[in-house]
């Protein structure tokens, strides 16, 4: 082996990409595949109690289900109770204090369980959240690689 084959990593994961990088390449890879079955509401429903309007980006919702294989990837076992939490914002009150709303979660759930339905996430042994496919992570391993050489 010469010192170059020595110095350059074997494979790419998602830890090794930027996270904003790599959720607008997977996302543009989740709407290219078409497999996501994109429900007629999502125009028009807001991600949390918190907001006051739906996204602006017309591609949103690839983008979110995007972010949450990253999600899952980087911390296997997470439920949607979690994911409510972490995409979750304040809730300006105007005048008064703000407060910490959870996202929406039936939105999560269904995004969760179309990510199942493409076979990247899986229910883990115990039945308490979900985590990577061997599928799944092949897809966002390879789509990082991508990203790592774009760079």
């Amino acid at each position: 082996m010469s010192e170059e084959e020595a110095s350059t990593p074997r494979g790419t994961t998602v830890k090794d990409v930027s996270a904003e990088l790599f959720v607008k390449a997977y996302a543009q890879h989740l709407k290219r595949q078409g497999k996501l079955e994109v429900p007629k509401w999502v125009d028009y429903v807001k991600t949390s109690v918190a907001k006051e309007l739906a996204p602006y980006d017309p591609d949103w919702f690839y983008v979110r289900c995007a972010s949450i294989a990253r999600k899952i990837y980087l911390r296997p076992n997470t439920g949607v109770g979690a994911l409510t939490k972490v995409y979750g914002s304040n809730y300006r009150r105007g005048a008064r204090t703000e407060h910490f709303r959870t996202a929406n979660s039936g939105l999560l759930r269904y995004m969760v369980r179309q990510l199942e339905a493409i076979k990247v996430l899986e229910k883990t042994a115990n039945g308490k959240g979900r985590k990577i496919s061997r599928i799944g992570q092949q897809d966002l391993d390879r789509i990082a690689a991508h990203v790592r050489s774009s760079q």
